[in-house]
Formats: C-alpha cells, sequence, structure tokens
C-alpha cells in the first residue's frame, strides 16, 4: 500500500523553496529534537518568512512526515531493484545491508531524523511508518522466500521474521551510529559485519 504524501502540491510552486525548507527542516530537527523546534527555526534555516511554510506543508508534522516519507521510498525503489535483479540471492542481501546504511552514511542528519525524532511520535509511527514499514519486509522477505525455493538459503526460517529481524539489526545500528560520532567508516565496517551474520545464518547447509 503506498503511502502519499499529505505535503499540498500547489500549481506553479517553486521545487527548489520546498526543497530547501526539507533540507532546512533536517538540520534543525536533527539539531533541537521534533518537539522543541519551532516552525519560525525552521523558516529561518531556509531563508523564507514563516508563512512560506505552510504554502508547502500542512504544520510542523507534515513537513516530518514528508521527510520521512521520501526518504523510505527512495530506499524501497532501489531496494527493489536490488530484489529483482539477477546477481545470487547471497549478493542481493548483502547488497541491500550495503545500500540501506551506504544511503545514509554521508546524511547524518536525515538519519537521526529518521530513527530518532520520528519516534518521539507514536502515532506518525503508527499512521505513517508502519505501511511503509511493511512494504519493506515485503521486499527481503521476498529475496529469502525466493531463495529458499532456488535451494540457496534454509527452508526453515519464517521469511518475514528473517526480514524483521534483519530490519531491527540495521535499524539499531543507524540509531547508534546517528546518535554517536557517526562516523562514516563505522556504517561499512558494520554493514560487512551485518551482512555476514545473517547470511551465515541463512546459507542452506
Amino acid at each position: 500500500m503506498a503511502v502519499h504524501s499529505t505535503a499540498k502540491k500547489r500549481k506553479g510552486s517553486a521545487p527548489d523553496k520546498r526543497d530547501r525548507i526539507l533540507k532546512a527542516a533536517i538540520q534543525v530537527f536533527a539539531k533541537n529534537g521534533f518537539y522543541a523546534t519551532r516552525v519560525s527555526e525552521i523558516a529561518k534555516a531556509a531563508g523564507v518568512a514563516d508563512g512560506t511554510i505552510y504554502l508547502y506543508f500542512k504544520n510542523k508534522d507534515d513537513v516530518l512526515i514528508t521527510i520521512f516519507e521520501e526518504g523510505i521510498e527512495q530506499l524501497l525503489k532501489i531496494l527493489r531493484e536490488v530484489a529483482e535483479s539477477d546477481d545470487t540471492f547471497e549478493s542481493r542481501i548483502r547488497r541491500i545491508i550495503e545500500l540501506q546504511l551506504g544511503l545514509l552514511e554521508e546524511q547524518r542528519d536525515l538519519a537521526e531524523v529518521i530513527t530518532v525524532n520520528l519516534r518521539q511520535s507514536s502515532r506518525l509511527l503508527k499512521q505513517y511508518a508502519t505501511p511503509l514499514f511493511m512494504q519493506y519486509i515485503d521486499v527481503i522477505a521476498g529475496v529469502v522466500r525466493e531463495g529458499q525455493k532456488e535451494g540457496a538459503f534454509r527452508k526453515d526460517l519464517n521469511p518475514r521474521i528473517v526480514a524483521r529481524s534483519l530490519f531491527g539489526a540495521l535499524d539499531a545500528i543507524l540509531l547508534t551510529w546517528a546518535i554517536g560520532e557517526g562516523d562514516p567508516a563505522a556504517l561499512r565496517k558494520a554493514a560487512s559485519h551485518c551482512a555476514s551474520l545473517f547470511l551465515e545464518g541463512l546459507r542452506q547447509r
């Protein structure tokens, strides 16, 4: 089920101004936290008037939702391409792990907004994050299920539990990285270790 952004689409609106607002919001949310951030602070960081924010977004919640949706939808698009590729099943799982962590290694503020700020609102998590999370699980589980059918992965494992476990591991890695020093090299190393760990458990004996 696709989740569509609640951001207002205005005919003739300037995409660059909307993008500036989103980029500014990521920086301010990461610095101050979602609840402590005021719309006026986002506007100031974006170099626009306070009222301009409301030409593109309903409120502060809408800004956070849009950041999350657009970031996750970009990730899902890339992961689906990997999942549907002709690579070996092990290569697909490894590539998915590397891409998920790699996409954020140069975007520490975005990683913090997605992993930390969104958790501050259980309502937003349930209403917007859960549907996209289920799409993510479907992609990973699909690769595992196909690998099981072809004899590459163990058949005694539930594909959706494997997918949820992988998501949990990567989410925890991103969370600790985002609130820590944020060294990109640490993410790359973690991706390699995580891939080896999961593939060792999945591999058919």
